[in-house]
């Protein structure tokens, strides 16, 4: 079968997707299926080849706020591919999908990797609505089928009017390395010569107001002990780090928080005896999955799909009500608790979560669509 799997951007500042649509197009490919990875970017067009994985980047338009591509469109219409395959929502390039499954009536499938969330919903919600009816229309009314990562997130699509069948194949995660692990470790402790002496408790992911860092911030000064540190590592988007290092002196919490960019440095879950998250809405989550298969438990909200950590022993996911009782009793763990919750995460996560099985379940959902006749699709959502 040949595969066409397109995301907006590969870049590593606009997080998870990123990383895990190339990881799920690599193990899509290893199934044996010959697969087209498409992006777009800034600068000048590239291109790359693993085996029966074809990755293709092409040259970013303006507006670059919305991706709009040319030569990714004409590529995509000169495709012979079987299904199309389209990885977030209110960019041209889902436009561009569905124009070329309509041309070669095949299925298009749209992943909406965590934006039908309630809370992304309302974030800028005229923004969505120009998008639905002037960048991508009619796109969600022809999609074949969804991808999600989650029942959480299935229930979202659904909650939304759409009745098309939906595929829930998780992101995944592989063990992490000695060496990588050893090097991110020595990386931080020079960086931030703090984490050498002191527990720390790591919050990887955007700078964003989805995210809570600011509200972290402040449950941070307010709860945790003095002997704790909280290192703040991620992608500048609301804020940059210097806006949240500011935010913590004038909440005279300096020496309690530390922030850092983390674009192009290794994640620094090695550091790390407990994670944080306090996100108002993850379709999965891929840095908490990260996080535990590094050893490190985790203390999320449940509007992260992770609420079996709870009965596993494996950390913490609670609502927002509940993350301040949560973070004091994870804090007042000994490090031995704390190192066994991690054991224990790092266990489940890795054999719950494996590309080989994510790859397969979307394989077969592929399949079940391209075969005759097309089902009805229905979408009232506006």
């Amino acid at each position: 079968m040949r595969i066409c799997q397109i995301i907006p951007s590969l870049e590593e500042q606009y997080g998870g997707p990123s990383k895990s649509v190339l990881a799920l197009s690599r193990a899509i490919a290893a199934e044996g299926h010959e697969v087209d990875l498409l992006a777009t970017h800034p600068s000048a067009p590239s291109s790359a080849t693993e085996g029966t994985l074809n990755i293709r980047v092409f040259k970013r338009g303006w507006p670059g706020r919305i991706c709009p591509s040319g030569a990714l469109e004409k590529h995509l219409r000169a495709s012979s591919t079987e299904v199309v395959h389209h990885h977030s929502l209110w960019l041209r390039t889902l436009h561009y999908a569905h124009g070329a499954a309509r041309a070669r009536g095949v299925p298009l499938v749209i992943s909406p990797r965590g934006m039908l969330g309630s809370w992304a919903i309302g974030h800028h919600r005229w923004r969505k609505r120009l998008a639905r009816n002037l960048v991508h229309p009619g796109a969600f009314q022809a999609a074949a089928g969804w991808h999600v990562t989650s029942e959480e997130e299935a229930a979202e699509v659904r909650a939304l009017g759409f009745r098309q069948p939906i595929c829930v194949a998780p992101n995944a995660v592989t063990a992490p390395t000695p060496g990588t692990t050893d090097a991110a470790i020595a990386h931080w402790r020079e960086r931030c010569p703090e984490v050498k002496h002191r527990r720390t408790a790591v919050f990887y992911s955007r700078f964003h107001s989805k995210k809570r860092v600011l509200e972290l911030i402040d449950l941070w000064l307010r709860e945790a002990p003095a002997d704790w540190l909280l290192l703040l590592v991620g992608i500048a988007q609301d804020y940059t780090p210097r806006e949240l290092e500011t935010y913590v002196m004038r909440a005279s919490g300096v020496g309690r928080v530390r922030a850092f960019d983390g674009i192009g440095q290794p994640p620094p879950y090695g550091v790390a005896s407990l994670f944080l998250l306090p996100s108002h809405n993850e379709n999965f989550g891929l840095v908490i999955a990260e996080a535990m298969a590094h050893g490190v438990p985790v203390l999320v909200t449940d509007t992260t799909p992770w609420t079996a950590v709870n009965g596993l022993k494996a950390g913490w996911c609670l609502s927002w009500e509940d993350y301040p009782a949560g973070l004091r009793l994870a804090l007042s763990e000994s490090p031995a608790q704390l190192a066994q919750r991690g054991a224990l995460a790092r266990e489940w996560v890795l054999r719950e979560y494996s590309w080989a099985q994510s790859a397969r379940r979307l394989l077969a959902f592929y399949q079940e669509l391209a075969a005759p006749p097309q089902r009805p699709s229905a979408a009232p959502f506006a």
